[in-house]
């Protein structure tokens, strides 16, 4: 960050007295930003643009970047190759930790990319993935991105009607699919969902089987995976494809209606990532690079972009708690891990369990530590803090599925305050709007971004006219992005986010976020995981019920109940207390790790929980037998 500005300075003569100050100017001057970017980090164009942003009357749909323009992603990352340091490191469940060299990777993506080609793969064309997080997953991706391929990826921990769901929307040409895949000890067979995928994916034209550790593949009309690496090593041709031509599809979770194909572009991608991974999380060449995440979450596809800065990929596959909570900080030490990422979820539940982490292992390298997914409480931080020291950078991030990065995250030059993201990220003009649009700071309101972003959609696949893609974002306050969280901007420009506006808690006319809740509960050891909702009456009043999910062995007594009302009193605020709460044997998933709040709601509020939710979306859907239950019960 901090050589960035200085070049910056040098190449604008704009002085940069604070992270602020550059902040404000990237927000301000969108095209001169981009194109510092561009220059800085020498991204490679094969022809030239236009104009660096065009929009339609300053609204941020439709803003078009870097028209004729020509890039390709993969050859950024092979750029990277040298001998000083791996590629790539990878442990499993199942698997100790291997390195895999520059090499060894280029030589697999050549082979994979040459029979990709000999299939008639061409620019556009959509390759499917229903791998686990594996290197067969990175080299087919990037294998795919050298000749101008659509990669979309869901991890086979999926159901089978919920990956059909998806991959029925992009009809892809290529499916890449595992015999089984590992997952807290056991192995679960896929071959009666890649059959079932291959009956309801006419668009096919190839499937290519991924053996997993100590398995034999049936015979079937598909391709092996090694009969790919068979192919000698051919040099890697990397196509040159416009700017804006579509780089991966992914999915909004699903969980009330079909999953949105969410469509980013190979230079809006690009531009995002470099940003993102090397000034705001500081990954430098050589530096070790994890995040704990399936093949179904974004962050699988940003983590694979520290490639683009030169750092080792670390890659884990299976369970973060298997055999032991520890795993994941284990592989730290391993691997000499020098940036860690997981969902806050991972961090809290750590936090509970009591894990003394600098006796479980070394983690002297660890620089950062990233947290995203959901709020990460006060407690985890200071938690954090105490276990790993007071040299740690942690990084609080939000963003998602729909940019495929942050909004808000981390800068090296501010503070960590416990509870809050360090800062808006540049060239994100991040905003907490009231109800009747006007900009706020220090109160509570809406996130809007009001200028566009690079790696923000092309389009939803499949979708006629645009109408679901203007619908998810640009509604409530047009020609602006509404992203659906609440948030409160300091006027030290930190953030916090208190959980989806869509679930926003309604307290006497006061909107409470259920970051605040959950933060408060968090505190209470005997509570192993919670829910909270605002349930409007037909009366126009509000009943908030609190479920809560009880370590093993704890029974939900007056006792406890008091304290639980206690710390939420005391921590927050009265209005923060529930007017019930109710044991539940488990709190509802998605696939991605986020709490379902919304469904939920509707199903006690009598809808039918058929239409409320769809079971392949969740990932304990049995968990909603007790909601449904209780939903009846009332009736």
């Amino acid at each position: 960050m901090f050589a960035f500005a200085s070049w910056l300075e040098q190449r604008t003569g704009h002085q940069f007295a604070d992270y602020h100050s550059l902040w404000q100017w990237s927000v301000e001057q969108l095209p001169e930003f981009w194109e510092a970017i561009l220059a800085y980090f020498e991204v490679q164009l094969h022809s030239p643009y236009s104009a660096v942003l065009q929009t339609n009357n300053g609204e941020v749909m439709g803003a078009r970047w870097l028209e004729g323009a020509t890039v390709n992603y993969a050859e950024h990352i092979f750029r990277q190759a040298n001998e000083e340091h791996p590629a790539v490191m990878f442990a499993a469940e199942y698997q100790p930790l291997v390195s895999i060299s520059w090499a060894e990777l280029t030589a697999q993506v050549s082979r994979v990319a040459a029979w990709l080609r000999q299939t008639g793969l061409r620019p556009g064309d959509r390759v499917a993935s229903y791998l686990p997080n594996t290197p067969e997953a990175l080299v087919a991706f990037l294998a795919t991105q050298t000749l101008g391929g659509v990669w979309s990826s869901c991890s086979p921990d999926f159901g089978t009607a919920s990956v059909i769901d998806r991959f029925q929307q992009i009809e892809p040409r290529i499916l890449f699919c595992p015999d089984a895949y590992h997952y807290n000890g056991k192995v679960f067979s896929r071959e009666a969902e890649r059959l079932a995928l291959q009956d309801a994916l006419p668009s096919l034209e190839a499937v290519v089987v991924v053996p997993s550790v100590g398995q034999t593949v049936a015979p079937g009309a598909y391709t092996h995976w090694q009969e790919l690496l068979d192919r000698p090593v051919e040099p890697l041709h990397f196509e040159a494809v416009p700017f804006d031509h579509p780089m991966w599809i992914l999915y909004s979770s699903g969980t009330t209606g079909k999953p949105k194909a969410i469509t980013h572009s190979v230079g809006g991608i690009l531009l995002e990532h470099l940003k993102a991974l090397s000034l705001h999380q500081d990954v430098k060449p050589g530096e070790r690079f994890f995040w704990y995440s399936t093949t179904g979450w974004m962050m699988w596809n940003y983590a694979n972009s520290a490639l683009l800065c030169g750092g080792t990929l670390v890659i884990y596959d299976g369970s973060a708690t298997y055999p032991k909570m520890e795993r994941l900080w284990q592989l730290a030490e391993e691997a000499g891990i020098h940036h860690m990422g997981s969902g806050a979820a991972y961090y809290i539940a750590c936090m509970k369990a009591g894990l003394p982490l600098r006796q479980l292992a070394s983690l002297s390298k660890l620089r950062t530590l990233g947290s995203t997914g959901s709020p990460l409480p006060p407690e985890a931080f200071r938690w954090l803090y105490e276990q790993l020291g007071p040299d740690l950078w942690l990084i609080s991030l939000s963003g998602g599925t729909d940019v495929c990065s942050g909004f808000v995250g981390g800068s090296p030059y501010l503070p960590v305050r416990a509870g809050e993201i360090q800062c808006r990220m540049l060239g994100c003009k991040v905003e907490a709007f009231g109800e009747s649009g006007e900009s706020l700071i220090g109160e509570v309101g809406e996130m809007v971004i009001t200028a566009p972003m690079p790696s923000m959609p092309v389009y939803f696949w499949n979708d006629p006219g645009q109408q679901r893609y203007r619908s998810s974002y640009f509604e409530d306050f047009p020609g602006l992005w509404r992203h659906g969280d609440w948030v409160r901007i300091s006027p030290e420009g930190s953030l916090v986010i208190y959980g989806r506006s869509d679930a926003t808690l309604n307290r006497g006319g006061v909107r409470i976020g259920t970051s605040e809740v959950y933060s408060a509960v968090d505190t209470v050891p005997e509570v192993f995981d919670s829910l909270v909702l605002s349930i409007e009456k037909e009366d126009g009043s509000y009943f908030m019920p609190l479920f809560v999910k009880l370590a093993p062995g704890v029974e939900l007594d007056e006792g406890l109940v008091r304290r639980i009302q206690q710390a939420l009193r005391t921590q927050y605020s009265p209005r923060h207390v529930p007017d019930q709460i109710i044991a539940t044997p488990d709190i509802p998933y998605t696939i991605s790790g986020k709490k379902m709040e919304t469904p939920v709601k509707k199903i006690l509020m009598g809808a039918d929980p058929a239409k409320a939710v769809s079971h392949d979306a969740m990932r304990n859907p049995e968990s909603l037998a007790f909601f449904v239950n209780m939903a009846a019960r009332k009736e």
